[in-house]
């Protein structure tokens, strides 16, 4: 039986993380049309009508939270959180995307630690994961401030872009993970 974390809203002092519905597409297309998005990520920059479809797809989905600003009640990101294979060992993954706009600002790391701490709490988690290309120097600085450790890193082991002669351009990850126990300190 595959696992699936009960989705109700998470409040934090600035957000609230909910589940995706469609009318999200505006906000959803303010930060993924954007090219600086992709740089760590894969894709390419998505427009309205695309957009549209992937609120729906996001909407039916509890792998994705949505992350709003309380303020706006605008979407400023998105935070994936995913039981993955093999469902006994009890491990979760973890990704997010922030609209540029609102980064450097501890939005997302406040997110990621209400999330991470819900899923504790709430779910039978052992343990937490999250991958980021070591060039991502924010991404692993948020994973270190919330409590994850570094495990170790994987060279040349991913790509999501081309050179143009169609020989992939290869990236290392770095590796992280929290446990339940680390968590609870």
């Amino acid at each position: 039986m595959k696992a699936v974390i009960i989705m109700s809203n998470i409040f934090t002092p600035r957000l609230i993380l909910r589940p995706f519905t469609p009318a999200d597409a505006d906000d959803l297309h303010a930060y993924l049309c954007e090219p600086d998005i992709y740089r760590f990520e894969p894709g390419e920059p998505i427009d309205l009508a695309q957009a549209r479809k992937m609120a729906q797809e996001l909407a039916a989905s509890a792998d994705f939270w949505a992350v709003e600003l309380q303020e706006t009640h605008r979407v400023i990101g998105q935070i994936y959180f995913k039981h993955i294979e093999p469902q006994h060992l009890m491990t979760w993954e973890l990704g997010y995307i922030l609209n540029p706009q609102y980064q450097r600002q501890g939005f997302m790391s406040e997110g990621v630690a209400a999330l991470v701490r819900h899923g504790f709490a709430n779910e039978a988690i052992h343990r937490v994961v999250a991958h980021c290309n070591p060039e991502n120097v924010a991404s692993w600085k948020l994973l270190e401030k919330v409590g994850f450790r570094r495990e170790g890193l994987l060279r040349e082991n991913i790509y999501f872009r081309k050179k143009a002669n169609g020989d992939p351009l290869w990236s290392d990850t770095f590796i992280y993970a929290m446990l339940a126990s680390e968590a609870l300190v």
